[in-house]
């Protein structure tokens, strides 16, 4: 497996919990942390210009997706 087909199936697991969960992984639960740790670092390298342009518009497809689901506080 590519390091690129290795990013897509990344990707793709990320977007089916987004979905199912409407919410970003959890880094406290064991199961979710792969995930949360696979977004934390792909957002880092966005932000330093490190990834690849074609990833680039995946991600953020993915950021506007959980900026849909953000968690909204109740009390305000």
């Amino acid at each position: 497996m590519t390091q690129d087909e290795r990013w897509m199936a990344r990707y793709q697991e990320t977007m089916r919990f987004l979905q199912e969960n409407h919410r970003k992984p959890s880094r406290y639960v064991a199961e979710e942390r792969d995930l949360r740790n696979w977004w934390k670092a792909t957002k880092k390298k966005m932000n330093a210009g490190e990834l690849k342009p074609e990833r680039v518009v995946l991600f953020e497809k993915l950021l506007a997706l959980a900026e849909e689901n953000k968690h909204v506080n109740q009390y305000v």
